[in-house]
């Protein structure tokens, strides 16, 4: 995926959870949004040379999963039998194979700057990913549409920083809940709708901070704390 697709992606997911157009790089995005998102790290194919994407980056010797593939098919990954004469003989051998695989992207399509993605499409700057579509510096969340930032989740649409959560959508900032509509600022949480700062609570819609609010004057204190998400 190219850096304008993710932006594109980025633009319809602010649109739907703040009604505003993203007027942010994706390097701005990256640093307000993900900050502490485990996301893929840049590193160098130790064949080749060129830029790849690893989630773990311990070894500090990789290869593409196309390469290692092309490799395997032209010249196999077999070693010709050589004299051992100790433990440090084999771990040398070792080491000259040893190459931890990147970019391992299984069943899926227009997928970039990621590793580990299984069955998925429009994939950017992400792992460990599955069964889903449009998602942008996201870790471990599966079954889902539109997220940015967020980990651990699933069965979720159109969030930002969405935390080992549930079906939610068009929420900001939501952890450890479930079941979250058009809400910000969600701890541990069930069957909200349109609700701010909560925490610990249930079926409710208009709350904030755990009070309960009219919708017209709900409404005007939502519209100060998107304009404070989006400029602080």
């Amino acid at each position: 995926m190219s850096d304008d697709k993710a932006l594109e992606i980025i633009n319809k997911i602010f649109k739907v959870v703040f009604n505003q157009q993203n007027n942010k790089t994706l390097k701005e995005i990256l640093e307000k949004f993900a900050f502490d998102i485990k996301l893929p790290k840049e590193v160098r194919d130790s064949v080749t040379g060129e830029i790849t994407w690893a989630d773990s980056i311990n070894s500090g010797k990789f290869i593409t999963l196309g390469n290692m593939q092309r490799k395997d098919e032209k010249d196999g990954w077999m070693l010709e039998k050589r004299e051992v004469n100790n433990l440090e003989d084999i771990v040398r051998i070792w080491n000259s194979i040893n190459l931890t695989t990147t970019e391992r992207v299984y069943d899926s399509e227009n997928v970039s700057k990621s590793d580990t993605i299984y069955r998925c499409e429009n994939i950017y700057r992400s792992t460990d990913c599955r069964d889903s579509k449009n998602l942008i510096f996201c870790d471990s969340c599966g079954s889902s549409e539109f997220l940015l930032a967020s980990q651990r989740s699933g069965s979720s649409s159109f969030c930002i920083r969405t935390d080992d959560s549930k079906d939610c959508s068009n929420s900001y900032n939501v952890v450890c809940s479930n079941k979250i509509i058009n809400s910000y600022f969600i701890q541990d949480c069930f069957d909200l709708y349109e609700c701010m700062f909560c925490s610990h609570i249930a079926s409710k819609k208009y709350c904030i901070a755990n009070m309960q609010f009219e919708k017209e004057e709900y409404l005007i204190i939502k519209k100060t704390i998107i304009n404070w998400v989006l400029n602080y």
